[in-house]
């Protein structure tokens, strides 16, 4: 891979850090983002030459002049990744749950999206990435708001695909869709095929790569998203 300009949104920890990682280890300039400036530093005293950070909340209103000072910092941007999200699971369905999940998985990601896609048309080329779950393949009881608010960034790549194409721009739309990964938001007890993150971070840059459109971590997940959409209600039911 030739080495680029990529942004990381949400780089603090998890899948984020780790693609951080590994990217600026291949000589990529790396712009990285979160809400705890400690854990960004921490990513950039390992490649001081290749890290580039801005700490910020996406819900807050500043992502649009961080993103443009972030890619002032990298001379460019070739590809933007959206790994920031939130998800809180549970038998009570709590509002304050719901609104942070919406505004992080929903407006903030729109933003994102929208800024980037702008900027990779009037560059006429860019590759547009976003972290989104298997969990957008069906509503989910344990996290409503989850769940749709991912079937909306899923749905929304889909959309900026076919307005790409139809556009005739050079731009790569590439969805990834993950199970269970080992990080933080991976709780349960009921949890099966989970993820290192290493390897998830390892297999999404492999999709970003082969400039997949739509991506499973792992593969094996495929076999699940399917399963989900051609279950009858009936049934779907009792498991989620």
């Amino acid at each position: 891979m030739k080495p680029g300009k990529i942004i990381i949104i949400g780089a603090s920890s998890g899948m984020g850090r780790k693609m951080a990682e590994l990217y600026a280890g291949m000589g990529n300039k790396v712009g990285i983002t979160g809400r705890r400036d400690f854990m960004l530093r921490e990513v950039q005293q390992q490649f001081p030459e290749n890290i580039f950070t801005e700490c910020f909340d996406v819900t807050q209103n500043e992502n649009i002049s961080r993103l443009e000072s972030l890619e002032n910092k990298l001379g460019g941007l070739d590809i933007l990744i959206i790994s920031a999200g939130t998800g809180e699971p549970g038998k009570e369905l709590k509002w304050e749950w719901d609104k942070q999940m919406i505004d992080t998985n929903v407006y903030a990601f729109a933003e994102i999206a929208n800024w980037a896609f702008n900027f990779f048309t009037r560059q006429d080329h860019g590759h547009l990435v976003t972290i989104s779950s298997v969990a957008a393949e069906r509503g989910m009881g344990w996290a409503p708001a989850y769940s749709a608010s991912k079937s909306f960034q899923t749905r929304y790549f889909e959309g900026l695909s076919v307005k790409a194409y139809r556009m005739k721009k050079n731009i790569d739309i590439t969805c990834i869709e993950p199970g269970f990964v080992k990080t933080r938001m991976a709780m349960g007890n009921k949890l099966f095929w989970v993820v290192p993150v290493e390897k998830a971070a390892k297999q999404i840059i492999h999709a970003i790569e082969k400039k997949k459109r739509k991506a499973y971590i792992s593969k094996r997940w495929r076999m699940v998203a399917a399963a989900m959409r051609i279950a009858p209600y009936s049934l779907y039911k009792k498991f989620v």
